[in-house]
């Protein structure tokens, strides 16, 4: 057992894991922390990306021992201080970014990434930057327009399905 300590979503967290926990399975588990989805556990889906240290990992591909001393923020850590939904999870709400829900908070993660780093993509950047992540429900259309929407762009023309 290897005892960890980080800070999630602006807390400081310690547990004692053994060296083959999984960061997903720390959150999950560990911390209560069920909106980091695990679908796949290979890396393919990225229904478990979490930020650490301010860069977006697919939390399923990282050991909980390599998240020591980190910063990590997950969806739970998304809404505003009031409780109020962020940018991306109301433009998500507001153009049917979602539909069974499972995806949603890896591309929700995955968003903040990529607005933080591009806030203005265009819709190819947008969709290059979410090959990672896999949407079995929406056909990412409409996530799309999401993104761009919390981008502050205008998105009438962009099609919906």
């Amino acid at each position: 057992m290897t005892n960890v300590t980080m800070t999630v979503n602006g807390r400081t967290v310690s547990s004692d894991v053994e060296g083959r926990t999984l960061l997903s399975s720390f959150l999950r588990e560990g911390q209560g922390l069920t909106g980091t989805h695990v679908g796949c556990d290979t890396s393919q889906c990225g229904a478990c990306v979490v930020h650490v240290n301010g860069k977006a990992v697919k939390s399923c591909t990282m050991f909980a021992t390599e998240a020591d001393g980190a910063e990590v923020a997950t969806i739970e850590g998304q809404a505003n201080a009031d409780g109020s939904l962020n940018a991306i999870q109301q433009a998500f709400q507001d153009y049917h970014g979602l539909q069974c829900g499972f995806c949603t908070p890896g591309m929700v993660m995955s968003a903040a990434a990529l607005l933080k780093d591009n806030p203005k993509p265009t819709e190819a950047e947008v969709r290059e930057y979410l090959e990672g992540n896999i949407c079995r429900c929406t056909g990412y259309h409409n996530i799309v327009k999401a993104i761009m929407a919390a981008s502050g762009q205008d998105v009438s023309a962009i099609a919906a399905e």
